[in-house]
C-alpha cells in the first residue's frame, strides 16, 4: 500500500511528496509485488497543490518552474508506467493534481459521496501536467467541458466520464477495494503485468503491427511456465499455484 501522509494539508502535493511518489512507485514496478493500493491518510484522498508551495513558486524564475512541472510530470508517468496493477481508493476529494492520480491509477473505486474537479483554473491556472494523462481516459469532449469551468462534480459523472470504475456506497469503500484487489491477486502475476504492458503497447500500432503484437504475445505466455500451470489448473479443476 501507498498512502498519501499529509491529512493536514488534504494531502496536497509539494515537492517532497512528489519526490517520494516517483521514488516509491519506480521501486515498486520491479519488485515482486502483485498489486500496489493507492490511497490517501485522512478523509481527504487528495486537494491538489498545497498552497504553501504554490506561493513559494510566485518566486520561482522561468527555468525553475519548468523544472518543477517536469518533476511533477515524471512522478505522475512513474504511476502510468508502473508495471504492477494500482488500485486507486478515493473518498472525500479528488481535485487538480488528485484528479491526475485517479487518471493514472489502473482501477479507481471512489465514495459515492466523493467530490472531483478539475479546479485549477480557479486559480487561474490550467490542468497542463495531469491532461497528458486525463485526456487518454475521459477525451476531449469531457475536458472541454470540465478543464475550463474548474466546476466540482460528484462520483457518478466521474464513473460516467471513465474516470471512476466502481463506486462504492457509504462506508462500503474498502469492502469494494479489497474484492477489487483480491480480483488481481486471482490473476495471475505475470499474466497481469502482460495485460497491462500489452494495452500500453497497442496505443498507435497499425492493424498489422497490432496482429502481430497480438499473436506474438499470446503465443510466448501459452508457452510460460504460468500459462502452462494455469491450463493445467483449469483441466484439472484445481486452483492454479499462485491461488494457493
Amino acid at each position: 500500500m501507498v498512502a498519501l501522509n499529509r491529512p493536514e494539508v488534504r494531502n496536497a502535493f509539494n515537492a517532497r511528496m512528489i519526490g517520494e511518489l516517483t521514488e516509491v512507485f519506480t521501486a515498486l514496478s520491479a519488485s515482486d509485488t502483485r498489486a500496489i493500493l493507492l490511497r490517501g491518510n485522512g478523509p481527504l484522498f487528495s486537494a491538489g497543490a498545497d498552497v504553501t508551495w504554490m506561493r513559494e513558486s510566485l518566486a520561482f524564475t522561468a527555468e525553475e518552474n519548468l523544472e518543477d512541472a517536469r518533476r511533477m510530470s515524471d512522478m505522475f508517468a512513474a504511476i502510468d508506467t508502473c508495471l504492477k496493477p494500482v488500485v486507486a481508493r478515493i473518498g472525500g476529494a479528488a481535485l487538480g493534481g488528485g484528479m491526475g492520480l485517479a487518471a493514472v491509477a489502473d482501477i479507481v473505486v471512489a465514495d459515492s459521496e466523493t467530490v472531483f474537479g478539475f479546479t485549477e483554473t480557479r486559480l487561474g491556472i490550467i490542468p497542463a501536467v495531469i491532461s497528458r494523462f486525463v485526456l487518454p481516459k475521459i477525451g476531449e469532449s469531457w475536458a472541454r467541458a470540465l478543464f475550463l469551468t474548474g466546476e466540482r462534480f460528484g462520483a457518478e459523472l466521474a464513473r460516467h466520464i471513465g474516470l471512476v470504475h466502481w463506486i462504492a456506497a457509504a462506508g462500503e469503500l474498502d469492502a469494494v477495494v479489497d474484492a477489487k484487489v483480491n480480483d488481481l491477486l486471482g490473476a495471475g502475476p505475470a499474466a497481469a503485468v502482460e495485460a497491462k504492458a500489452l494495452i500500453s503497447a497497442a496505443r498507435g500500432e497499425t492493424a498489422a503491427g497490432l496482429r502481430e503484437l497480438t499473436v506474438q504475445r499470446i503465443a510466448a505466455l501459452r508457452t510460460s511456465p504460468e500459462g502452462q500451470e494455469g491450463l493445467a489448473a483449469f483441466l484439472e479443476r484445481r486452483p492454479p499455484s499462485w491461488q494457493q
